[in-house]
């Protein structure tokens, strides 16, 4: 879903360029449709430090470019998508991604010219302490699965504009809950990997690659392996043998198991290089680790 996320296909990517001059401009085309979530209509918005929100739906044409805004921009993607353009890179935005401009930067983002649709919710909070984190995040599209509840949860707060002011205050501390769980693109993508290898644990008799590894955990090899090394100092390969050779370590104990079927249990369907690979990472064969245990038992 997020694959190749930071870069658009070659076809599109010649058309936009990082910018080095800005101006406030804003266009909707007229089969773009936008439901506004103002101060005004949402009082509560005021305790949570939100400037304002909005629900868009948006075709045919479409774009938002500022200056130095004095407010965070935050854009929730459902559907379709757009292309970010900052200073520095052009980023293509996709559907359950968060698009996070933090305030006082330059930007300017539009409908994907390759989908000609977007459906996202706009969010703008206040340049309070409340989210200040957003800045230590910078400019950034990082993958976000909370883009349905985001957009239901407007939703609902749209509906109830002239209604409830303690079910409206209810709605927008989950959008905040939301929100502010969201962590550094590092923190992030580490996460990822370390629930990866959680996984893999579970699954050694698939046939892992690197390539599948990273993919999984939405990033490129190069990235997966810094990131395997900063959490185990090792690479994603070393990781998987290590993993497969502690439950070999741990199945040698029941001697109900054959070296053939740990072998299979393990993604090893050749028996020999199995062997070959545990007495690599012990010095000793299976069968010898086996009948050390038993001696020792």
């Amino acid at each position: 879903m997020f694959e190749n996320r930071q870069n658009l296909c070659e076809s599109v990517i010649g058309q936009f360029s990082p910018q080095h001059e800005w101006h406030d401009d804003v266009y909707l085309a007229p089969a773009c449709k936008e439901r506004f979530l103002t101060l005004t209509e949402i009082p509560e918005w005021q305790r949570a430090d939100i400037f304002m929100a909005g629900l868009a739906e948006l075709y045919d044409g479409y774009h938002v470019e500022r200056d130095k805004v004095g407010v965070h921009t935050l854009l929730f993607t459902l559907e379709g998508g757009g292309v970010l353009i900052t200073p520095n890179c052009v980023k293509e935005i996709e559907p359950y991604t968060l698009t996070i401009l933090p305030v006082d930067t330059c930007f300017r983002f539009e409908i994907n010219p390759r989908l000609g649709s977007w459906k996202m919710v706009w969010l703008l909070p206040q340049n309070a302490p409340a989210w200040h984190h957003l800045n230590d995040l910078g400019q950034c599209v990082i993958p976000f699965r909370g883009s349905e509840q985001i957009w239901s949860l407007m939703t609902l707060l749209y509906n109830e504009i002239g209604g409830r002011s303690g079910f409206r205050q209810l709605l927008i501390s989950e959008v905040q809950r939301l929100v502010q769980s969201v962590e550094t693109p590092i923190s992030t993508s580490l996460s990822r990997v370390q629930t990866l290898f959680n996984e893999i644990e579970g699954q050694l008799h698939l046939p892992w690659t690197v390539s599948e590894m990273a993919k999984r955990c939405f990033i490129s090899e190069e990235q997966l392996n810094r990131l395997s090394k900063q959490l185990f100092n090792m690479s994603p390969r070393s990781k998987l043998i290590e993993l497969r050779m502690h439950k070999a370590a741990d199945l040698l104990q029941y001697r109900a198991w054959s070296i053939a079927m740990i072998a299979n249990r393990l993604g090893y369907r050749d028996p020999y290089n199995f062997t070959h690979r545990f007495k690599k990472f012990y010095g000793i064969s299976p069968t010898r680790y086996r009948k050390q245990l038993m001696e020792n038992a």
